[in-house]
């Protein structure tokens, strides 16, 4: 059975999107020569943060969003077989179209 996360305040969760693994030259790049990817998808988002007085603020980010994220923001988990990264809305740089 697949776990059910649903992140809180203004927290998503992440499906990084995989990289080429080949140059344009046409060189393979190793998995351990690669950086993470700073795209994914958002898979879950949360229902976005509170301001002083209680009031809801709506989150800018929503699921099925793609994005472009910060490179060293969020923490990795394991979710259904597959790295996940949990981060903040405000770790996102831009969605992209």
């Amino acid at each position: 059975m697949p776990a059910k996360m649903r992140p809180l305040h203004n927290r998503l969760i992440i499906e990084r999107l995989e990289e080429e693994g080949t140059t344009a030259g046409g060189i393979i790049i190793p998995d351990s020569a690669k950086e993470k990817p700073q795209q994914g998808n958002v898979i879950e988002a949360g229902p976005g943060r509170r301001d002083d007085s209680g009031s809801p603020i709506a989150m800018e980010v929503k699921r099925g969003d793609r994005v472009l994220f910060s490179k060293y923001s969020g923490n990795e988990i394991t979710l259904d077989g597959g790295e996940r990264l949990i981060i903040s809305e405000d770790d996102v740089l831009a969605i992209l179209e």
